[in-house]
């Protein structure tokens, strides 16, 4: 299933994409968000099959407004460095040995089609394709060989980033956590649509239309089910929680001269059989 969140008179609902329609599965019984979604387990995502068979409520998917694809995340892990030909172009060149993570915070993203924001203390507003993996059910020291049970499905996010701020110390979180710098969405892809492990897609970033990052999830140093399994052991997973995990070589930062994001620019992020996160720039 293609599921969305979506918002109505001020209130968000749940959605599922049909070709150029939603269908409102709020409308069906089911609850307002995938993150509500998420906690009904399997019982959950069986119910929305059956309302979106019946498709007894459709909208023009031209006239939605896009909500993230999960609205509260208890936690959003972010992964650094999870490319090779990204670590040899960043100031760190090898690439790591364990999964860099670090924390990013709802506050620094917005949805589909909404506009990010360049901060006004830095011209360094960079770019970041990224797929993320949306865990459905709850574990802690999750083994490799289970670690797929536990994600519901996947999304998409533009991990931007104010590259001055992220360099001015060995920790990321104020560059990696400026408001409204980060794009997520447009829609939740539920893991049974894709290959397993979301492996074999290709990834792009699209910078004013001009391609700026291409390349494969294959090619991720640390999987889909290493970064679940890492990430179990120092804390409990739950329905909900976002890992986004990593970007390929091509960002700004590394070009010469650097290219950076400036208000007017257009970003797209593409993820082969996920869609097009697109976002445009203002400045703040």
């Amino acid at each position: 299933m293609r599921l969305l969140n979506f918002l109505q008179d001020g209130h968000s609902r749940l959605g599922a994409r049909l070709a150029n329609d939603v269908v409102d599965l709020t409308a069906a019984g089911l609850p307002d968000c995938i993150d509500k979604l998420l906690l009904l387990g399997d019982e959950g995502m069986a119910r929305a099959r059956q309302a979106l068979a019946s498709a007894a409520k459709k909208i023009p998917l031209s006239g939605v407004t896009y909500l993230s694809p999960v609205l509260n995340p208890s936690k959003a892990i972010a992964v650094g460095l999870n490319y090779v030909d990204h670590a040899a172009e960043s100031p760190y060149k090898d690439p790591p040995k364990y999964p860099v993570l670090f924390q990013r915070y709802k506050s620094s993203w917005v949805a589909h089609n909404q506009n990010i924001v360049r901060p006004k203390v830095s011209t360094a507003f960079d770019y970041e394709a990224e797929l993320v993996v949306v865990i459905g059910k709850p574990g802690r020291y999750i083994d490799k060989k289970d670690a797929l049970r536990h994600v519901a499905g996947y999304s998409i996010f533009n991990d931007g980033s104010i590259r001055d701020y992220q360099l001015r110390t060995t920790q990321w979180m104020m560059g990696k956590n400026f408001d409204q710098t980060g794009g997520f969405g447009p829609e939740f892809i539920t893991a049974d649509e894709l290959p397993e492990g979301a492996v074999g897609l290709r990834l792009q970033a699209r910078l004013n239309g001009q391609v700026v990052q291409d390349a494969n999830t294959k090619d991720m140093i640390f999987d889909v089910v290493t970064l679940v399994n890492v990430c179990s052991e120092a804390m409990a997973l739950q329905p909900g929680d976002i890992i986004i995990a990593g970007t390929p070589a091509g960002v700004g930062m590394a070009r010469k001269p650097p290219l950076y994001m400036k208000a007017g620019d257009v970003c797209e992020i593409e993820i082969e059989k996920i869609g097009i996160l697109r976002n445009k720039v203002i400045d703040e």
